[in-house]
């Protein structure tokens, strides 16, 4: 029993997964969609829910900096209703604000990392840190 969390965006989802016991998050990858064409991942979000046996999702929501619901907001509130009505899972929101930013300046301040490098990994490291918030805020009713 695993919880997946996405960090959804216009071209791709970074995807994570918590370890069986609801401690932590780690990355699995990204996944390039393209919301123009209606093309969302699912069928590889399939496998991964399958492989990993995953029993709830946790979206990031971008809130606004004055906790108002713009339109990525919006755009990820959707992608959990599909998801929600595909797999028949429960889906929460986890309020993501700034955690690409965080992602970021962890990835230059700690790894050095280039920006062509940080750009094919900071969904990933997004939707960890999505998790891991997640995680430790509900840390004693997961499962």
């Amino acid at each position: 029993m695993r919880i997946m969390g996405l960090d959804v965006g216009s071209r791709t989802v970074g995807i994570a997964v918590s370890d069986p016991m609801g401690w932590t998050a780690q990355g699995v990858e990204i996944i390039r969609i393209n919301e123009d064409e209606e093309n969302f991942g699912f069928d590889r979000l399939k496998e991964l829910v399958a492989e990993y046996e995953v029993t709830k999702f946790v979206v990031g929501l971008p809130k606004n900096m004055n906790n108002s619901i713009g339109p990525r907001a919006e755009a990820s509130m959707r992608y959990g209703d599909q998801i929600k009505e595909l797999f028949g899972l429960p889906v929460e929101y986890q309020d993501e604000r700034l955690t690409t930013v965080q992602a970021e300046r962890m990835l230059v301040e700690q790894a050095n990392t280039s920006r062509a490098k940080r750009k094919k990994v900071i969904d990933k490291l997004a939707a960890v840190m999505i998790l891991q918030n997640y995680l430790d805020r509900n840390s004693s009713s997961l499962f």
